[in-house]
């Protein structure tokens, strides 16, 4: 069963929310503050977590950082009013997926549930293992969800990786922003062209001095590195 860490000021969200989550298979944990938060995450075992941006000590952008600089265990915020602003912002610093405060609950299940689809799952490790893909200067195996650029290994978020993977299996193809969005978050979540940007230049800043991903303008995006022989 999932563990989810909700990372919410409100103590009356967490015991309903809770209840609902169990429909689901869903155990969700509920931390009233930033640090406890932190403190739970650092025991490990969880495999998502919920972001509330307004949040005594530390704002949820702030929270979010701090969890990106060790972990990139899948992310969900819970925006303000849903502002456009709000939901960019997460995006920029790592979260996967956002949503509007006041939410439905089964969205938010909705969500979970696809950003936890990235994750490997335990079956995969009886299947064949998919092929390692090399280009020049880039490694990427998606088996052990690795990636190595010149040599060193990337941190990336599971966003950020699946997107990369995306491009590396279809090198040599122009795929449109829609295109993207589609296989990498199917059509549950509530979506903006302008999250397949920013993760495009979270990914840009990360495979440094690679020149990796070439943008074709008002077309999409392509991976700009060459196969290894």
């Amino acid at each position: 069963m999932p563990r989810i860490l909700l990372i919410d000021d409100d103590a009356h969200l967490g015991a309903p929310l809770a209840s609902y989550f169990r429909r689901f298979d869903f155990a969700l944990e509920h931390a009233l503050t930033p640090s406890d938060g932190l403190q739970r995450l650092g025991r490990g075992g969880f495999d998502a977590v919920i972001l509330d941006v307004m949040l005594p000590e530390m704002d949820g952008f702030e929270l979010c950082r701090a969890i990106r600089k060790g972990s990139d265990i899948p992310v969900v915020m819970l925006t303000a009013r849903g502002e456009v602003t709000d939901r960019i912002v997460g995006l920029e610093l790592g979260a996967d997926d956002y949503l509007p405060k006041p939410f439905e609950p089964r969205e938010l299940v909705a969500r979970l549930q696809t950003v936890l689809r990235r994750r490997p799952a335990a079956a995969a490790a009886r299947a064949p293992q998919p092929e390692v893909l090399a280009f020049e200067g880039l490694t990427i195996d998606p088996a052990r969800r690795e990636v190595l650029r010149l040599g060193e290994p990337v941190a990336l978020t599971g966003t950020e990786f699946e997107l990369l993977h995306l491009l590396a299996r279809e090198a040599g193809r122009v795929l449109s922003r829609d295109d993207i969005l589609n296989q990498l978050r199917g059509h549950e979540s509530e979506l903006i062209t302008r999250a397949v940007d920013i993760v495009v230049s979270r990914l840009r800043r990360k495979l440094e001095p690679l020149d990796a991903i070439k943008t074709l303008r008002h077309v999409g995006y392509s991976l700009a590195l060459r196969r290894s022989a």
